[in-house]
Formats: structure tokens, sequence, C-alpha cells
């Protein structure tokens, strides 16, 4: 019934047929010729051809699965069962393995990088890794992000539309609508799952901005973490971004601390070394086990984090002396010379009404502009040589000839949110406060890149890297938003090494093309859950030099993020005119963005840069499309859309605060995400602490939140009580006791009574509630000690990446002028109660807020 070669058996009859069925593995018995034609069919088909290697019931034996149901059920046992060992006969199920021809897959994407950063197409900026990629394989100078971080994420490792899988925005800026609420469905399961469930081992390193931001806490649930989703192993950050010097890092859901004691250390190589170090013991564990290895840095989001190594570097290149406006004509000329895009193309003049030209700069701001940009230019560059460490470690393993790379220039366009003259603090940009250049120069300039800043470029030279194109990140209606360029290799596979492809590409168009090359279908059913279809169109077509004029497969694609959106359908492209920079996030949004539009079109197929508006010429087209658009907004949940910006980063969410006004604490705890712990801005709060001061004092960190970019603490210092509320790194306000803390039990309290309406002004297009005066008065044991006015309120948020911490203070501190974190509280915690009392509006406040969003919408 079975014949048996040295490399695999061919099952036959109603044993083998009986095995493969109650295995989830029915399908066509084939013998694996390793011809991808041969052996795979399309990934929708629903089917597998099966592939075995030795005896079914030996403890050698693997199979491949049809893959209609993850993970595939347990098969019936085959074996014979008498009452004693020696009469009976084992059976093992055979172990699941992919198909023969499936190679190892490396994907990468790097973050906030516009289609002009990258030497491999056009830019200045030297990344010999992707050029080595692109000579190796195929250059994609036509595929699209969805512009922002998570939602382009969340479609990569889904292979559906962002709004499909709940992510219209960021997981910070969730809402309740199912396309906005961070969660990705159980029936979309990601590319990891469909993999580690056919025999791959699956990995993430680096940035995971898919885990809602209330689901982030070491309380779980976990189903939403990477090792949740699909992805065996874990190790990077959770969030938008992270201090490359001391990030928020997680090896699989532990918070773990490297960097502690090693001065220098960097995360874009500690991940790097981290990957390198999991990969090889994969290999050396089991040669014979595929990896998909979903690698993706934080570079080049801000903060911008070189090491000085490659500042140095960059710095003596000069790349930049001559200023942003030369620079993107360096980017353009060197673009149609590579003939990374068309030799017609045309760009539009500077755009003079929100950036000003480089001659027109102060000597001040063009010092500190170019400072700017070659720590960012140096992130580049470094962010490329680490991943280009990788890549040779899968060569050295003798592996490169059998591994996809797919390696993504950014997730979105470059990021302007550094606004017209950049910031040293990120924080400060979504508070809603620029630092002037003065300051930037007399506090910052020296230690720009370094763990003191927190730091971002001007957008002119986002928008000179976003070359040919306009406009930046969150733009999703300009190609400057969502353009991204893209290099694939395949060694022994992509013939048409070094060439051009030119189809129309989307983010959503990886997993497809994926399960394609691997022979793997997706399934029907995982954990019993039927299964959405994949929204993406292969691009795998495109790797045979026959397909290289081939139309694209992909021939509609809707573009949406925060009221901005556009429809590309066949060559044309229907967009919403740009109505609010990235940097203007904080007013009143548009009410009506499907329709409050200035809608423009463009003949994609004769005007590469999107310059040519042509909606005065082709009304009846830009009606057609506008309807398009509508259906497909339907179909994939855009709906309902929402242009606010700043707003819904304070929007309430599900997290285990929701609903909660007081928070008892007895133990000490650190790592509690922003997401997940008590919410103190634009409310009144009382923070009481019952300690006990041992003999000789005590000190330390009681409770804090945030870090050394924005924040607050709570604590001891030299045996005094201290408040202090860091406002994003530019000013510090200090509540202090007058005496050191007697030995015994004492009770320290601060209590903050707000002055202002809330964030419920938020529910009608008003920030007036938000950022207002507060005073803040410190007691030792009932006894007022401090009292102090603060003008202004962080209206928005802290900073992201450090968490609430009791009893000590991990990564950075509120305040180095005071202590260097840990600061352990050397006192006795008996117990920490924060009671926060958030403003309600009355129907006073309510009617005043109605009126005045009705003369808004009048003046409209």
């Amino acid at each position: 019934m079975k014949t048996k070669s040295n490399s695999k058996t061919i099952l036959n009859g109603t044993l083998a047929a009986a095995v493969l069925a109650a295995s989830g593995c029915a399908g066509p018995k084939t013998e694996n010729t390793g011809s991808l034609a041969s052996t795979t069919p399309p990934a929708s088909s629903g089917g597998t051809p099966i592939e075995t290697t030795g005896v079914i019931g030996s403890p050698d034996a693997t199979t491949t699965i049809s893959g209609e149901q993850l993970p595939p059920p347990d098969p019936k046992f085959a074996g014979v069962i008498k009452e004693d060992a020696l009469s009976s006969k084992y059976w093992w199920a055979p172990r699941v393995v992919p198909p023969k021809q499936a190679p190892n897959i490396l994907l990468i994407m790097t973050d906030d990088a516009g289609f002009g950063v990258p030497s491999t197409f056009g830019g200045v900026i030297p990344t010999p890794t992707m050029d080595r990629i692109a000579q190796m394989g195929l250059r994609y100078n036509n595929i699209h992000s969805t512009a922002l971080c998570s939602p382009t994420r969340a479609a990569l490792i889904t292979g559906r539309n962002h709004h499909s899988v709940g992510f219209g925005v960021i997981s910070e800026q969730a809402t309740g609508f199912p396309g906005y609420n961070s969660i990705i469905p159980k029936d979309k399961a990601t590319i990891g799952r469909i993999l580690l469930e056919n025999g791959y081992a699956t990995s993430w390193f680096g940035k995971d901005h898919n885990t809602p931001a209330f689901d982030a806490s070491q309380v779980g649930p976990f189903d939403q973490w990477p090792t949740g989703m699909g992805f065996e192993y874990f190790y990077g950050f959770v969030g938008g971004d992270a201090n490359q010097w001391e990030p928020n890092l997680f090896r699989n859901n532990t918070q773990i601390y490297p960097f502690l004691g090693k001065p220098g250390w960097n995360l874009i190589t500690g991940m790097a070394d981290d990957a390198i170090d999991y990969l090889n013991r994969v290999n050396q564990t089991d040669p014979s086990k595929p990896f998909f290895c979903y690698y993706v840095p934080g570079a080049t989001h801000a903060p911008h984090h070189p090491t000085k190594e490659w500042l140095d570097k960059i710095h003596d290149m000069h790349l930049f002396d001559k200023g942003w406006n030369a620079l993107r004509e360096q980017i353009f000329e060197n673009q149609k010379k590579l003939g990374v895009i068309p030799a017609d193309t045309q760009i539009e003049p500077w755009p003079t009404n929100i950036l000003k030209n480089w001659d027109d700069c102060t000597p001040d701001e063009k010092k500190l502009f170019i400072k700017q940009v070659e720590v960012f230019a140096a992130y580049v560059a470094y962010d490329d040589y680490e991943i280009g460490r990788v890549i040779q470690a899968v060569q050295d393993m003798g592996k490169l000839d059998n591994t996809l790379i797919i390696y993504i220039n950014g997730d979105n366009g470059t990021s302007a949110e550094g606004g017209p003259i950049g910031t040293p603090n990120e924080v400060a940009f979504f508070n809603g406060v620029p630092v002037p250049v003065d300051v930037q120069l007399a506090k910052y300039y020296d230690v720009w890149g370094t763990e003191k800043t927190y730091n971002h470029m001007s957008a002119g030279w986002s928008w000179a890297f976003d070359t040919p194109f306009t406009w930046f990140k969150q733009n999703a209606s300009r190609l400057g938003g969502i353009r991204q360029g893209m290099c694939v290799a395949w060694p022994g596979h992509i013939k048409d090494a070094g060439a051009l492809r030119q189809q129309f590409c989307h983010v959503v168009d990886v997993v497809p093309t994926i399960l394609e090359v691997t022979g793997i279908s997706a399934p029907e059913y995982v954990d019993g859950i039927k299964q959405a279809p994949i929204e993406g169109t292969s691009f795998a077509y495109t790797f045979d030099k026959a397909n290289a004029g081939t139309p694209s497969r992909h021939t509609t694609q809707y573009f949406e993020m925060m009221g901005q959106w556009a429809l590309y359908h066949d060559g044309w492209m229907l967009s919403t005119k740009v109505n609010r920079a990235p940097w203007e996030a904080f007013g009143p949004a548009n009410t009506d963005p499907l329709n409050n539009q200035v809608l423009q079109l463009y003949n994609l197929d004769k005007d590469f840069s999107q310059s040519q508006d042509m909606a005065a010429q082709y009304p009846d087209k830009v009606k057609e499309l506008k309807q398009m658009f509508i259906g497909e907004a339907k179909k994939y949940e855009v709906f309902p859309m929402d242009a606010s910006v700043a707003a819904r980063i304070v929007a309430p969410r599900p997290n285990i605060t929701a609903g909660r006004t007081e928070f008892v604490y007895t133990h000490p705890m650190t790592g509690l995400p922003q997401g997940d712990s008590p919410m103190l801005l634009d409310a009144s709060y009382t923070i009481t602490a019952d300690i006990d001061v041992p003999e000789g004092g005590a000190e330390g960190m009681i409770v804090t939140s945030g870090g050394r970019f924005a924040g607050y603490g709570f604590y001891l210092l030299k045996g005094k009580p201290v408040f202090l509320w860091n406002l994003i790194d530019l000013k510090r306000v200090k509540w202090e006791g007058p005496d050191a803390l007697t030995p015994g039990r004492h009770t320290v309290e601060f209590d903050f009574k707000y002055d202002g309406l809330g964030v419920g002004t938020l529910a009608f297009n008003n920030f007036s509630g938000l950022g207002r005066p507060a005073t803040g008065v410190l007691k030792v044991d009932g006894k007022e000690v401090a009292t102090q006015t603060m003008e202004r309120t962080l209206p928005m948020i802290l900073q992201w990446d450090e968490s609430f911490d009791i009893g000590s203070d991990t990564l950075t501190g509120v305040n180095d002028e005071d202590y260097q974190p840990p600061f352990p509280l050397t006192a006795k915690l008996d117990k920490l109660t924060i009671k926060v009392d958030r403003p309600q509006l009355s129907p006073e406040d309510i009617k005043k807020l109605e009126e005045g969003m009705k003369q808004a919408a009048d003046a409209k």
C-alpha cells in the first residue's frame, strides 16, 4: 500500500486516504516535482496538493495540509491497540510541513519613508542593502500604502484593506466603529497564523502597531499581540514609536531591558542581533523548517535615533548643505537617470503657502534644519545597514537562494509631523506645541538624535523626500502620502534581475503573493470561524520576465485617512484636494468629509506624479469615480468617515480603566502602558499615598507616568515629598514640601483642581475644554505644604512609550535634575489611591457648544 523512497512516500489505498481525510489533508495526491506551476493552484482554489515524506505513522513522517481548516483536526489513530504494548503497534500523526518548494520569507518594511528617501529610488541617502535587493531582483515603483502606520501594517499582514480589519486609523485613535476599533477580526487571520499552521517558523521583529492600545498591558488579553496572531516569536515594541536608546521592549509578552548597563545600546542594532540569533537557532535546530520573518524596525519614524558613527558618516558627506529645494531637484534628476520614473514626469512648484523656500530661511534656521536632516539621513543609512546584516546572516546559513525577500521602503510617505520648523520632542507636536527655533538651537542642537531628544525634522525635508510626488504621511489622497518603493528578490526564481516593474500594487497584495509562491491556500476556516476573502491581488505574476509589461491585475483601490480620500481605477485617480497639513491637527474637523471636498482627477498612466488635474475636463468621470468610491467605502467599513485627528487621541475606549473613577494599589508595579492606566489629563484628581518611612528617612518614586519628554511624578526627594509635572521638557512645575518626612507613618496627598470643561467639548468639534488652567495642592498628613496654579496643562497625551509605574521609575525619568531611574521607593507603600473627577457638561454648556457648532457650520 505504501512505497518508500529516500525522500518521500506517495500515499495510496484506503488507510492513506483515511489518514489524509482525518487530518484535513484531503486533496489531489501528487508527487512534488519542485515546479511551482505543476503543484500550486491559486490560493483561492480551496485545495492544495498533498505531499508526504516517510512512512505515515512513523516518527519521521511529514505531510502538507490542504489548509481549508486551521488548525487541521487531529487525525484518527491508525495503529493497533491490544491489551499489552508488545502486541500493539504505535502510530504517530505526521508532522505538518509546508509544500516542498515553499521558500523562506523575509518581509521587511521601514517606517515613515517616502519614495525619494533611499538611493534605490533616486534618493541621496545611501541604502546599499536595498540597492542589493533591487539588483538581485526587481524594483517596484507603483506600490501603495494607506498613508499611516497601523493601517498599512494591518493591511500588510492580513491581505485585507485597513478598514476591513479595524484599522482606519492608528490604534491610539481608535473609535467604536468596525472600521476604526483597532481590533483585527477573527475572520481575517494574519499571514503569520496561516504560515504557522502550515509548518513555518514565524517571527516578528520591531514595531507592533497592531495591538489595541487598550489591550497592551500585562493582563492582556494577548490574542491581538503578535504571539496571539500567529507569530511564535516576537521581539519589539508595542505602539507607534519608541525611544531607540531605552525602548519599551518586549520578548513575546514579557518586558525586557537589554540596554541596562550598556551605554550606546540601540534597538536598531539590538533587533538585528536578536533576529540573527533567532534565525540561526531555528536553522540549527531544524534546518528543514522554513521561516517567515516579519522585520519592521522603528526607523525612520520619529524619534530619529542613529548612532554617532552613522551621524558622523552622513555629516561628512554634506548631502544637504544646499537646502531642500536643491535636494528635491537632485532627487528628481537621479530618479530620471535611474529610470524609476518616466522621463516626462513633471513636478509641481514648491508649496510656499505652507513651507519656506530654502533661500528664505534665516541662518539659524538653516543651521538647525541641516542638523535635523542629517540625523534623519543617518537613521535611514544605519537602519539599511542593519537590515543588510540580517540578510547576510540568511546567506551565511546557505539559505539565500531559497528565500523570498520583500523590502518595502516606508509604511507611508515621509512624516511631516515635526511641522515647518521640526521639533526636539514629538510629544510636543501631539500636544499642539511648536518649539521655537531659538529654543531648539540653545537647548537641543548639540544633543539632537541622542537620548536627550525625541526629535523630528522640518517638513521642508519631508516634502523633498517624497519627490516626485507632493504632500506627506497622513495625506491619503496624494501620492506623496501613499506611494512607496519596493524591491523583491528570490534568487533562482526571479530571472529578470535588476529590472523595473510598474504594475499598480498595494500592501494588501503581499499576503496573496506569499500564499501563491508557497503553494499554500488561504484557509476557509480558522479556529472554527469562517474566513472572509482575501482582498488583495497576488503580484507573483510580475516575477516572470514575460509579464514585465502585463497590465496590473489590481485594478481598483480606495484610499481614506482622516477624511481625505481617493479612488484609483484603471489608471485614473479621483482625489480630494488636501485641506489640512499634517501638523494642523487641533482645529475643528470637516464635518462632512465625503461631500465637503474639492475633487481632483488625474490620469496616472500619463501623469506619473499626479500633477495635472483634469477634473474640469472630465466631470462625468469625477461623478463616476465618486460613486465607485462610495461603493468601496460601504464594502470595506470606511463609514462613518471622520476627519478629526487629535480629538480621537482622547476618545473613550474600552480599556481596563473605562468607567472607573477610583484606583487603589497596594503593591509596587511597573510597565502599565498609557492606554491602560488612569488618565489624568483635562480632569481634577487626587493622589493619596499612605507610606511608612524607616529610620534614617526615605526617598524614591511613589507613582509616575510618562518620562523625560512629558509626564508627572510623585516622589520623595531627600525625604521631602515632591509632585512634578513635566510639560514636554520645556517647563517643569514642581510642588515640594519644606521638610523631610520623619520616620513613621505618613499620608502624602496631591490634589489637582481642573478649571475647564474637559474632553466633552470635543463631541461638539470644539477644543476649548482641553489644556485649561488648574491648581495643585500638596499636603502632608492633611496639612497644605505647597500650592501652585498652572496656567496651561497638557491637553492631549503623555509620553506614550513610557509607562505608569508604582514604587520605581522605568526607562527615563520626569526630571533628570532630581533623580535617575529606577529610583526605588525606600519607604513602605501601604496604599496608593487615585481618584479622578472628570468635568461634566451642564445643560447650559451643551447649549452654548451646540450654538457654536451651528454657527461654525453656517459660516462655511
